[in-house]
């Protein structure tokens, strides 16, 4: 397995896909990063050479990877959250902060049901 940025990216994928389990790096990103080192995005990690590794590395160096992008994701949510925008108050009481709806669904954000009692009154 090829270590990049303290992740072990996958040998038998392509190169184009393995970068995307760096956190912080997407199929755009990734694509990017190939095409500023002039590699083909369809080559499987096993086949690249050392120089195209370290290119590699050099180039997703310049981003905010790992440990930075997740800081500045954390950062951003504590700043809504302190300034009481209306997102801000969203992610507090752990509700769908980009407008879905949450009569039904949105059961990822609240999580498991409660049960509330004598909420379905037995109809006479």
């Amino acid at each position: 397995m090829a270590r990049i940025v303290g992740v072990d990216i996958p040998n038998e994928k392509c190169v184009g896909i393995s970068l995307t389990y760096i956190y912080g790096i997407g199929r755009t990103t990734a694509k990017h990063i190939l095409e500023a080192v002039n590699i083909d995005p369809s080559i499987r990690v096993k086949n690249l050479t050392d120089a195209q590794l370290t290119a590699i590395r050099d180039e997703v160096a310049k981003y905010p990877t790992e440990g930075d992008a997740r800081r500045e994701v954390t950062l951003n949510i504590k700043r809504l959250t302190e300034i009481n925008c209306y997102r801000g108050i969203r992610h507090k009481k752990g509700l769908p902060v980009r407008g879905q709806r949450t009569k039904t669904n949105a059961r990822t954000r609240k999580g498991k049901r409660k049960t509330i009692a004598n909420k379905k009154e037995a109809s006479k």
